[in-house]
C-alpha cells in the first residue's frame, strides 16, 4: 500500500511543480521577460496553462475578486500539501513535503 501512497505523492509533488512554474512563466510574460511569440514559450506555457486551469478555474471562482493580485495558485498549492500530509498520515507511510 505505501507504494501506492508514493506514486500518488509524487503525483502531487509533479502538479505542484507544474503550477509554480505555469506561475513564475506568467510573471515573467507580463513583465515582459520572455515573449510568447517564441514558439516553444508559447508550446509550454499553454501546457500549463491546459494543465492547472481546471484546478485553479474553480478557486478562482470562489475566492473574492482582489483586482490584479490571483491567489489561488497558493490556496491550490495548500490544499496539495494538505491532501499529501493526510495521505501520509492516514497510511503511515513516509513523510510530507
Amino acid at each position: 500500500m505505501c507504494s501506492v501512497i508514493e506514486l500518488v505523492s509524487s503525483v502531487i509533488m509533479l502538479y505542484f511543480w507544474m503550477i509554480l512554474i505555469q506561475v513564475v512563466m506568467s510573471w515573467l510574460v507580463v513583465f515582459n521577460v520572455i515573449n510568447t511569440q517564441n514558439r516553444f514559450i508559447y508550446t509550454v506555457g499553454d501546457f500549463l496553462h491546459k494543465i492547472t486551469e481546471p484546478a485553479l478555474g474553480p478557486i478562482r471562482r470562489l475566492m473574492p475578486n482582489l483586482g490584479g493580485l490571483d491567489l489561488s495558485p497558493v490556496v491550490l498549492i495548500l490544499l496539495l500539501v494538505f491532501l499529501q500530509n493526510l495521505l501520509r498520515e492516514v497510511s503511515g507511510c513516509g513523510h510530507g513535503f
